[in-house]
């Protein structure tokens, strides 16, 4: 969307496109596809998951492209966190216990401070508060109403040396697991800032199961925390998450997989990996002006390459 986003430079072409919002939304992907004959789209943000994934029926018939996304029942699951807990509560999976603000006195008498209180739909720790006591669990619920959101309250659960996001791909049918694995994670302003592939099959499995529930159709990205032995979960994100490229070095590259399945029609299994530590850091990536002026007025041609000659 901005001429100012690394990515656009990292690539042999680049085109910027309106916001998922805008009416034009459709038509401007719809041409990409069509321009480059465009085999799959990979949605890589929250905010054209929706957007994308109704739009779906349309690109495919109307273009080459095959858009990589979950079935709409289960993105309308996995986006919001109280619909989360309901499906692994009664699915009989292990999941930190959770509840909606008209509970809170009862929630707080069963399981003390300190509690979560974040918004039933965000993402990257986005309005996640820590509360302490009643006073600070007060702030957080107004402050996410104040914002038009919808809070839920969970759990804390304990050992932040414990949080693991998991990687599982289903088959384009939905019944068959094509890979999982599952990253031990430190975080720093939401995001994975240190990995750890150690192969912890516990989480897998229990990622593995959940994902099924779900009745996911390609990438699901689950999240949770070991506690008394058990692979909670407190978040289930239905698409590809930001920790994929660490999967991929390796050795499971989960959009690879889901498109030998989905458009190549592919049968894929890839379960073997190497153990290894990811330890992320602050990059740039340079781009001679008058390049980046070119792209924030639309002047680069599809057939000009984004990428500078010293990149």
């Amino acid at each position: 969307m901005s001429p100012a986003g690394a990515g656009l430079y990292r690539g042999t072409h680049g085109e910027l496109l309106p916001s998922p919002t805008e009416s034009n939304y459709y038509e401007a992907v719809s041409k990409i596809c069509a321009k480059y004959s465009v085999r799959a789209v990979f949605v890589g943000s929250d905010e054209e998951l929706l957007p994308l994934t109704i739009l779906a029926s349309r690109i495919e018939k109307e273009t080459s492209a095959k858009v990589i996304a979950n079935p709409l029942p289960a993105l309308e699951i996995g986006m919001d966190k109280w619909k989360t807990y309901e499906l692994l509560k009664s699915n009989g999976l292990p999941a930190a216990e959770s509840t909606l603000p008209p509970d809170r006195n009862e929630f707080v008498k069963e399981h003390g401070f300190p509690i979560v209180v974040k918004p039933r739909i965000s993402h990257g720790s986005e309005g996640l508060f820590v509360a302490k006591n009643e006073d600070e669990m007060e702030y957080a619920l107004n402050s996410i109403q104040g914002k038009g959101g919808e809070p839920i309250i969970q759990e804390y659960l304990q050992r932040e040396d414990s949080e693991f996001t998991t990687g599982v791909t289903l088959s384009a049918q939905g019944e068959r697991v094509m890979s999982s694995i599952a990253i031990r994670r430190k975080l720093k302003h939401g995001q994975t800032y240190k990995a750890f592939v150690e192969g912890v099959d516990s989480v897998r499995s229990s990622a593995e199961r959940v994902a099924l529930a779900l009745g996911g159709k390609g990438p699901v990205n689950i999240q949770s925390r070991l506690s008394d032995g058990e692979s909670k979960v407190f978040e289930i994100n239905p698409r590809f998450s930001a920790s994929c490229p660490i999967r991929a070095v390796a050795g499971v590259n989960e959009p690879d997989i889901v498109f030998r399945d989905q458009v190549l029609h592919e049968e894929v299994t890839v379960m073997e990996y190497k153990k290894l530590v990811g330890l992320r850091y602050w990059n740039e990536v340079y781009v001679p002006l008058e390049t980046y002026e070119a792209a924030r007025s639309g002047t680069v041609k599809g057939e000009e390459s984004f990428l500078p000659d010293y990149f």
